[in-house]
């Protein structure tokens, strides 16, 4: 395929983006970083038959995912059957007591699940990590695609790729699927988050209002929106972009500004579903990942159709044994952690870290979870006026309504460091759009 004329807008398409506010943040040591999220013209392509693969294995993954969450909040049958050590779902920061017994809405827990995998130069297909509390970034590849289709309108027209702009339209379904009577709102911390844009286009894209927690009030066991007027409107859905500990101050953390007073309780009546449920961190914790193949065969009957890259956990004698023997060979990451930090590769280390950080595993051995370190393939991107080569992998979007839905697009995170593995945005990374060839 010939991108040249992609290529020629590039300067144009990111300032486009930079000003319509396409960013990414993260908290860190009690510091906020933000920065634009750079994109690069040249998409990932993926054939369509190399996408039903991923897409019939992107469905069972979810579904299994689903339902160890409601096991684990409900009957808790995989830890009694001695599928998962109880050690792993309770020692988590991701399980919730107060999510103990509670059944959200239609029993679906993670209605929105992003996924994130890479291919090795083998062609297989790995899963990395499972996101399952509140995924973002399918709004990037959606407004990316949209200004592209604008710059060269022929390029989209006489190539046959299923069309991006459907993300909106299944992510409605998803939302009304679990509504429990009443208007749809996306809930947002306000202008000032690094994913607001990502909020305000979700919202006019699917129709939904956009709302922070200061216009929503519990009354009567029942949510409302409460319009600049004063005038109330009942909402059946919520789907908060906000973190389970500041949803709800009245349950979780108490010095929340940003959460809806009592919405936790009116939840756990049913009477208003919230997307994605809170809790899902159980199934998150990179600790988890590692039963993810067994979740499969045990609630399934199925055999996992992707698999999980080769991963070790020093929780066991065996594991750990392996992980001293080969340490050199791996790389170790901390489970709490996300976007790229708390990953540490064990060729980089000096005599002096190892003997640290082997210390530190031995003293928290569920603290961390060992990998083989993926090949995994490059692919281009235009930098400086040239082509090269760089690390990617692949954010895929499942959503739950009432059967599994795989968006056929993604986002594709790439490391603009030619000697990184790491391709989070909060690590310097860019994206791109993602193409799957319609058949």
């Amino acid at each position: 395929m010939n991108y040249e004329n992609l290529m020629t807008h590039s300067e144009e398409i990111n300032e486009l983006l930079a000003r319509y506010g396409v960013k990414f943040g993260i908290y860190k040591n009690n510091e906020f970083k933000e920065q634009l999220f750079p994109f690069d013209m040249i998409p990932r392509v993926i054939g369509g038959e190399e996408f039903d693969t991923l897409e019939k294995g992107l469905k069972q993954r979810v579904m299994a995912l689903n339902l160890f969450i409601k096991d684990i909040y409900e009957d808790k049958k995989i830890i009694k059957d001695g599928v998962i050590p109880e050690e792993f779902v309770y020692a988590g920061s991701g399980f919730l007591v107060e999510c103990d017994g509670v059944t959200p809405p239609k029993g679906i827990y993670s209605h929105i699940s992003g996924i994130d995998l890479v291919q090795g130069k083998n062609g297989e297909w790995y899963v990395l990590e499972d996101n399952l509390r509140i995924p973002s970034g399918a709004s990037y590849p959606m407004i990316a695609r949209e200004l592209c289709r604008k710059c060269n309108p022929k390029i989209y027209a006489e190539t046959q790729i299923e069309d991006n702009r459907n993300y909106a339209k299944l992510l409605r379904r998803t939302m009304d699927y679990v509504n429990t009577g009443g208007h749809t709102v996306i809930l947002s911390p306000g202008r000032y988050n690094a994913a607001y844009f990502e909020h305000s286009y979700l919202a006019e894209k699917t129709g939904a209002h956009l709302a922070t927690g200061t216009e929503l009030i519990v009354e009567n066991d029942h949510l409302y929106f409460q319009d600049y007027s004063g005038n109330k409107e009942r909402v059946g859905a919520v789907y908060r972009r906000i973190s389970d500990e500041y949803l709800d101050p009245m349950t979780f953390n108490k010095e929340s500004v940003i959460g809806i007073p009592h919405i936790y309780d009116i939840y756990r009546k049913g009477n208003v579903a919230l997307i994605n449920a809170p809790g899902n961190g159980v199934a998150d914790d990179k600790g988890i990942y590692y039963f993810v193949p067994k979740m499969v065969k045990y609630y399934l009957g199925e055999d996992a159709i992707l698999q999980n890259a080769p991963t070790y956990l020093p929780f066991y004698e065996e594991d750990m044994k392996y992980v001293l023997e080969n340490f050199d060979n791996l790389v170790l990451k901390d489970v709490a952690e996300a976007g790229g930090y708390g990953v540490v590769f064990g060729s980089k280390l000096t005599r002096e870290e190892k003997e640290k950080f082997i210390a530190m595993l031995k003293n928290e051995p569920r603290r961390f979870i060992a990998q083989e370190v993926i090949d995994f393939m490059d692919i281009d991107i235009w930098d400086e006026g040239k082509i090269v080569p760089r690390k990617a992998d692949l954010r895929a979007f499942v959503l739950m309504a009432d059967e599994p839905l795989v968006w056929k697009s993604g986002l594709t995170r790439f490391s603009r460091n030619p000697d990184s593995f790491i391709v989070n945005s909060s690590q310097g990374g860019g994206f791109k759009d993602t193409w799957v060839l319609s058949r």
